[in-house]
């Protein structure tokens, strides 16, 4: 791209920097949605007298893009939005997002392939592009793929002017390392440093970044401005938590966490006094769960065009929290909640279900699947003659109600959430094609011992997931009396195995060692190994640790390691 050189830099001393900063829920591939809203942005900088303003990482694209980054008219589309971008812009100068071609400004070289690729922050201002910045270091862990895309930068310690300053400019992982560009940047003397991100969550991530950025601003001695993407973008929800933090590591300002911002501060300069700000607090651990919950659920149905959801409601805890969370993301009228009982269902699961959707202000129906099941079993009787009830049989009932929800989707529009939770995804207790059927999974990545966490929390205000739903024994109630410690370790065992074998990735002696008993460890390894085929097959579902099934755990479906305890 052309970029304008303003020469060398005159700096002013002893005032602060105005940084406005546009914590912004953007989508990826709507080019002129995210125009729209960078453009109102900068708007709203110069009407605030801001001399500076931050917009995401990758915002005019949308992040993450994946392999749209790999076709040419996505990548000059992005470029041709920058551009107006940039001759919209009037004195305050700002930093976005984009894909830019390698051979641009800031890359390794201007002879790179033409279909080369740069993670780059554009800095515009008085109606030209001054300059482009490519990302320097890029992440190739867990759920980012950037090696796969992009080329890296070749200027680290690149300084701009504005307003008189020098100023460094970096994108998102650039400043996780301690001797990554904000550091160069601050020894050739940028006295500000502005880091833009499309940083997702995890649990306790925010108070990670807290910590990290401190540090960083007390080895340069200057202050950070680090602004992050807010919203849902498939699995990955991204949750804000923009921050300015002081010379000395003082945290100056907080967004709020899951919501979009639009926030202004004087940057103190190195040297500078500052005045102590009054922050909010960050959120409870389990509140900032619920929160992520219902942003990643709640942007997917928007983004992807579904006016509402339907969930079938088994009176147990795991349909009874994904349709309260559905409730606080989409409103109760876009949830319709379905009971669809056999010969065993009980009938305080009947109650249970028809009393959490009046509590919810949702539509409930009822629609027995018996009939479908004898159906079922009378269409495979000649060839299931002189075999015992079992799996199968229960299947069956898993899927007719699949077939029911996956009906109602069809013939009136919402998309069927799963309910399954991540300790019965994890062993294989679900049903393909059965209650795995859904075009999301809300509770993909929730324990279940978090499961009930999250309800009591909901209830902390009055009770809506019914109590008798809570302390009941889980079941799945498709044979008489069954309960779910018939096929499974208590919860509490199970979830901490399952923690450390498939978060933590500890071997079975590991864990054994750590006092849990071998015969259970075993099987819940062999139970975890055996079901990759499923969960391969699985909906997508909103990411809160850094090992959910799906692009942070990668484990071959054909695989004859055998995880042994000595």
């Amino acid at each position: 791209m052309t970029v304008v050189d303003r020469g060398a830099p005159a700096y002013r001393v002893g005032m602060p920097l105005r940084v406005a900063a546009a914590q912004l829920n953007l989508t990826v591939g709507d080019l002129e949605g995210n125009e729209a809203r960078i453009a109102e942005a900068m708007d709203r900088a110069e009407e605030s007298g801001a001399q500076v303003l931050l917009a995401p990482e990758l915002a005019v694209s949308g992040y993450p893009p994946e392999d749209l980054v790999l076709r040419r008219d996505f990548v000059e589309a992005n470029i041709a939005v920058l551009r107006r971008l940039a001759r919209r812009s009037a004195a305050v100068t700002t930093v976005v997002g984009f894909v830019d071609f390698a051979s641009g400004p800031g890359s390794r070289s201007q002879d790179s392939e033409p279909r080369e690729v740069a993670n780059a922050a554009a800095v515009i201002g008085d109606g030209e592009l001054r300059g482009v910045y490519h990302k320097v270091h890029l992440p190739n862990f867990g759920v980012f793929d950037e090696d796969r895309y992009f080329v890296p930068g070749v200027e680290p310690d690149r300084t701009w002017e504005m307003a008189g300053l020098p100023v460094g400019v970096s994108v998102c992982e650039d400043i996780w390392l301690a001797d990554g560009p904000p550091a160069l940047q601050a020894a050739r003397g940028a006295q500000v440093l502005l880091n833009i991100n499309g940083s997702p969550y995890h649990r306790g991530k925010a108070g990670e970044r807290e910590e990290m950025l401190a540090a960083r601003a007390r080895a340069a001695g200057a202050s950070v401005v680090y602004l992050n993407l807010v919203g849902g973008q498939d699995e990955l929800v991204f949750d804000g938590s923009s921050l300015v933090i002081a010379p000395d590591g003082t945290l100056l300002h907080r967004a709020p966490q899951f919501e979009e911002d639009f926030f202004v501060v004087d940057v103190p300069l190195p040297d500078e006094d500052w005045e102590p700000a009054e922050l909010q607090p960050l959120l409870d651990p389990v509140e900032e769960m619920y929160r992520a919950l219902t942003v990643g659920l709640g942007d997917y149905c928007r983004k992807n065009g579904f006016a509402g959801v339907v969930v079938g409601l088994s009176g147990g805890i795991d349909s009874a929290l994904t349709a309260a969370i559905a409730s606080d993301a989409l409103g109760p009228e876009a949830v319709w909640g379905v009971a669809m009982p056999s010969r065993f269902s009980s009938g305080h699961s009947i109650d249970d279900a028809r009393a959490l959707a009046a509590n919810l202000g949702i539509r409930f129906d009822l629609i027995s699947i018996d009939g479908v099941f004898s159906a079922y079993l009378e269409g495979l009787g000649g060839i299931f003659a002189g075999t015992e009830f079992g799996v199968a049989e229960e299947n069956l009932q898993a899927r007719a109600r699949g077939a029911t929800l996956m009906a109602i989707s069809n013939k009136f529009g919402p998309m069927v959430v799963a309910t399954g939770n991540k300790s019965e995804m994890a062993v294989g207790y679900a049903t393909l094609y059965g209650d795995m059927v859904g075009g999301f999974a809300v509770l993909k990545d929730v324990f279940k011992g978090q499961v009930y966490e999250l309800a009591r929390w909901r209830n902390k205000d009055g009770e809506v997931i019914p109590q008798s739903t809570i302390d009941k024994p889980p079941s799945a109630e498709l044979r008489p009396d069954q309960k779910d410690s018939d096929s499974l370790p208590p919860y509490e065992v199970l979830d901490a195995i399952l923690e450390r074998y498939v978060e933590d990735d500890l071997g079975v002696r590991e864990i054994v060692a750590e006092g849990y008993e071998e015969r259970v460890v075993l099987e819940v390894a062999r139970m975890v190994d055996r079901n990759e085929y499923k969960r391969r097959q699985a909906a997508p579902g909103v990411r809160l640790t850094t090992k959910a099934f799906g692009k942070d755990r990668r484990i071959p479906i054909t695989n004859h390691y055998q995880p042994r305890a000595t």
